[in-house]
């Protein structure tokens, strides 16, 4: 038997790949510029959720960022965003759900967009059996801009668990599945225990519809959106914060 979890917003509140980007960019990966767009993309995930467009911008605007630099460098920035932010994020009612499961002597496995390295690295720190992500190419240790295949995403994600089932024998009518998106309905469609958590508004009607179980880890619904008007706003304020010392020190020559 296997469980299979969404990362973002159902195991990490928030989008993993912002709080990456925030590591990139303190190591001079990228321009400030992309550092604010990237934080409104934050900001209007945790407000109204994610869609593929907003995917498929963050897909092409990530893949040229990492274009020419060494996977090995990647995952030690990636190592550092999990110890000083991604870890500090984890919804706890989750983590139980997550550890219920490997206690149980089931596989575990983290079904995610984001890059393979990156969903492989938070596999390993939750102890989980292993993760499937978007592959992004590489050759001889260095991104090359593009992906092999599409992004792990919708369908895709289904898709890839049907694959993973067949080569490792799961009964996917006895399988477990999270998520939080309605962009997860596909792959909580494909196992005989789904289960919706944190979701947004159009994966909460469907549960609704379907009968599907919905957990919510976040506070109570009026506070939760409050939070995250606040730390959305937040986070843009910080952005904001970090491009205007940076523009301060260049004009005093610092």
């Amino acid at each position: 038997m296997a469980a299979f979890f969404d990362v973002d917003n159902t195991i990490i509140r928030g989008a993993s790949s912002f709080h990456l980007a925030v590591g990139l960019y303190r190591r001079g990966f990228f321009r400030k510029r992309d550092l604010v767009v990237f934080a409104w993309q934050q900001a209007r995930y945790l407000a109204f959720g994610e869609n593929r467009q907003q995917i498929d911008e963050v897909r092409s605007r990530a893949l040229e960022i990492m274009r020419g630099h060494s996977v090995a460098e990647v995952t030690a920035i990636a190592e550092d965003v999990y110890d000083e932010v991604l870890s500090l994020r984890i919804f706890p009612g989750t983590r139980e759900l997550l550890d219920a499961h490997l206690a149980a002597g089931h596989a575990v496995w983290l079904v995610t967009a984001t890059p393979m390295e990156i969903g492989t690295l938070i596999a390993r720190r939750l102890g989980t059996t292993g993760a499937l992500g978007t592959l992004a190419e590489h050759d001889e240790g260095f991104y090359t801009g593009r992906l092999v295949g599409d992004l792990l995403h919708g369908e895709a994600k289904a898709a890839a668990v049907r694959a993973l089932a067949q080569r490792e024998g799961y009964d996917l009518a006895r399988c477990h599945a999270y998520g939080d998106s309605t962009n997860d309905v596909a792959i909580l469609s494909t196992v005989g225990n789904p289960c919706a958590i944190n979701p947004d508004r159009r994966l909460r009607r469907h549960a609704a519809e379907v009968g599907w179980p919905v957990r919510e880890f976040r506070s109570r619904r009026r506070h939760a959106r409050q939070g995250v008007n606040a730390a959305s706003l937040a986070g843009l304020a910080w952005v904001a914060a970090v491009v205007a010392r940076s523009v301060r020190r260049r004009l005093r020559g610092d």
